[in-house]
């Protein structure tokens, strides 16, 4: 189907979007300077508002209604933010779209028949939450032992709100920040939007996490994660920030708060009504002599490509923290060499750490946006080559699996076999980082569980002990 262009109209709820019309091959954007720079109110968008987004006025009914189906099941959600982000000339083709709105692959054919079915008999929401809980339960939502290992426990009871897999490193789960601004359609971490309670991760108490820290000093990392904390009020987020800078949290060196708010909602650091607050907060952190470490998913150099996401890029600077940026390679959004150069070029410009380029994970859509493990290799390749020194910090591609991060450093033949070239970046058990194993090459593997022991072995080295590892 052809799209014939549209015209948004530019609105007083932003500092200045750059225009659309001319950014396909790379073309450098145009910005509009808004004629009113007031506090922009942040709009959601989610399954309730498909029918009322003008937008979508261009596609036709079979389309739309495709992306009800897909929305029932993957939770939806966008603002008016990445509206404009969007070229609705072409939405289809544009990363931006594709990162945010349903599509009619990201469920299997009999997921979508089903759903599909049911809502054409016009059923009651009761009907269509039982099928959509179904349905997510086979799109393997919590991947990578999140619930079944990675839960602490403290005096014999699971520590909730946190997950401890690698030994420096905990994660906190803050109730207040299980949402974000907008979705990403691949979110390995969809799992917390979708309303069923039995599969969120998440704590209002940070108080029993300050005791699990006290007692683990082999921890230097505590992340901030979600969802995003960035959807918080900044009064509240200080509440879990500054428990962390207790004096007996001293070998707690480094905080983290992983967020996409840089691109889904800058406005956040720039000119919402607690922006200022919210510097001042980061200023504490790095004054009080931890390292603050703001990491930001940036799927696409396009998400940064208007002034108020470069303005909140500098405030954030400014008060000390650093900011690392780290995506999957996704099908449909990213999945070539030249994107990936051109997002780390930019990120660069601006001061931002290219930190990792991961494997897109087996749970919810990912029969849509996954890319063979050998076509990951080589885009991040390809990228490299591309770029300077100070763009090849970012790792990758890395496979953020069971056993740990598993980097796929190259194909190659050994004995006569052509295999895949793996170490780990990290692991369960630390003795197993950088240590060198192989696997069948296998073109169509997009996943760990594809590949197969190489060289004439039955288990990769680490499986006997996982297994133990398991609760």
């Amino acid at each position: 189907m052809k799209l014939v262009a549209l015209s948004v109209p530019q609105t007083a709820e932003c500092l200045d979007h750059p225009k659309t019309q001319k950014r396909r091959n790379g073309a450098k954007a145009v910005s509009s300077i808004c004629l009113k720079p007031p506090e922009p109110r942040f709009k959601v968008l989610s399954t309730s508002s498909l029918g009322k987004i003008p937008q979508l006025a261009l596609l036709d009914d079979e389309q739309r209604f495709a992306m009800r189906v897909v929305a029932e099941v993957l939770p939806f959600r966008a603002n008016n933010h990445v509206i404009e982000l969007i070229d609705w000339s072409d939405p289809f083709n544009d990363p931006i779209f594709q990162l945010t709105f349903p599509q009619r692959g990201m469920l299997s054919d009999e997921h979508f028949g089903q759903m599909a079915a049911l809502l054409t008999r016009q059923p009651g929401k009761a009907e269509i939450k039982v099928l959509a809980r179904q349905i997510r339960r086979e799109l393997n939502p919590h991947p990578a032992g999140q619930l079944q290992h990675n839960i602490p426990t403290l005096d014999g009871q699971a520590l909730s709100g946190t997950q401890h897999k690698y030994a420096e490193t905990v994660l906190f789960f803050p109730t207040q920040g299980q949402t974000c601004h907008a979705f990403c359609s691949f979110c390995f971490r969809w799992a917390q939007f979708s309303g069923d309670r039995s599969l969120r991760i998440a704590s209002s108490d940070v108080r029993p996490l300050i005791t699990y820290l006290q007692r683990s000093q082999q921890v230097s990392d505590v992340l901030i994660t979600g969802g995003d904390p960035m959807v918080m009020k900044t009064r509240l987020l200080a509440q879990y920030l500054e428990a962390l800078l207790a004096p007996e949290l001293d070998h707690v060196r480094n905080i983290r708060i992983g967020s996409k708010a840089l691109s889904f909602w800058p406005h956040r650091f720039v000119n919402d009504a607690d922006a200022d607050e919210l510097m001042r907060l980061f200023e504490r952190v790095v004054a009080s002599g931890k390292h603050l470490a703001f990491m930001a998913h940036i799927n696409h150099w396009r998400e940064l490509d208007c002034d108020v996401a470069h303005e909140a890029v500098r405030r954030i600077r400014n008060t000390g923290a650093t900011i690392r940026a780290q995506a999957p390679l996704l099908a449909h959004i990213n999945d070539s060499a030249d994107a990936w150069a051109r997002s780390w070029r930019e990120q660069v410009k601006l001061g931002i750490v290219p930190y990792y380029m991961f494997v897109e994970r087996n749970t919810g859509a990912h029969c849509y946006f996954k890319v063979p493990l050998h076509r990951c290799l080589q885009i991040y390749r390809d990228a490299q080559q591309q770029v300077s020194g100070l763009c090849r910090t970012a790792r990758g591609p890395s496979m953020s699996s069971g056993p740990g991060k598993i980097e796929i450093q190259g194909v190659t033949q050994i004995a006569g076999e052509r295999v895949f070239v793996l170490r780990f970046l990290q692991a369960r058990n630390p003795r197993w980082t950088h240590q060198p194993f192989f696997a069948k090459f296998d073109p169509e593997a997009t996943w760990l569980n594809d590949l197969r022991p190489a060289l004439g072995r039955e288990k990769f080295f680490f499986e006997d002990e996982l297994a133990q590892m398991a609760p």
